[in-house]
């Protein structure tokens, strides 16, 4: 199962990595259109729009970012079997499973590699090793 407990990691990675991924593509879409509002509206018209275009855009890919940074801990968490991140990445599958489809297959993967009995055993903190 430690195979598929990395795997699940490695995906959770990659999940959120496409999700700051796709904050930086939403910013510069909402950048590029307040700049196309900037130079083409008249100017008493510009200054009302551009700064709206503005929030919307950080607000969405803010948004975006809050939501794909739990995938990424979680994933490194998973990846070095933290007895921290079963228990969260259950609950990260759980939500993962309203993202269809892609998040909805990861979701299910991660709720059968997590809820495995096999698996509780990696997550058990290990003692620390004594040096002499």
């Amino acid at each position: 199962m430690e195979g598929h407990v990395r795997a699940l990691g490695i995906l959770h990675i990659a999940l959120g990595a496409m999700g700051v991924l796709g904050a930086l593509v939403v910013l510069l879409i909402f950048g590029g259109a307040a700049a196309i509002v900037n130079f083409n509206a008249p100017w008493h018209d510009a200054q009302v729009a551009v700064p709206i275009i503005g929030v919307a855009g950080g607000a969405i890919a803010l948004l975006i970012l809050v939501l794909s940074a739990p995938g990424i801990v979680v994933g490194f968490g998973l990846y070095r079997f933290s007895p921290w991140a079963r228990v969260l990445g259950i609950v990260l599958s759980a939500l993962d499973l309203l993202h269809v489809p892609i998040g909805t297959a990861i979701g299910v993967y991660g709720l059968w590699v997590l809820l495995n009995p096999r698996t509780e055993p990696l997550f058990r903190p290990r003692p620390a090793l004594a040096y002499r």
